[in-house]
């Protein structure tokens, strides 16, 4: 999905260059967000799967630290 999201961003770098029609690139500005936000949202699962299960039982305050640095970047 991560390079999905290099080949829309480069589409719509291409077509600011060829001066497209202002709401098509807006269209794909809109699709790259949305991959980039599924990208996010796998890497956070993957995260918590592992990262963040390990990290819990060695150092459960530094673990809900982090927690809360990435739930704060979210927003």
């Amino acid at each position: 999905m991560a390079k999905q999201a290099q080949g829309t961003l480069a589409k719509v770098l291409k077509m600011i260059e060829e001066d497209t029609y202002c709401p098509d690139i807006i269209q794909q500005t809109d699709s790259v967000v949305g991959l980039l936000k599924s990208v996010k949202c796998e890497l956070l699962a993957g995260h918590l799967d592992t990262c963040a299960t390990k990290n819990l039982k060695e150092n459960k305050e530094k673990a809900i630290q982090e927690l809360i640095k990435i739930y704060n970047l979210s927003n």
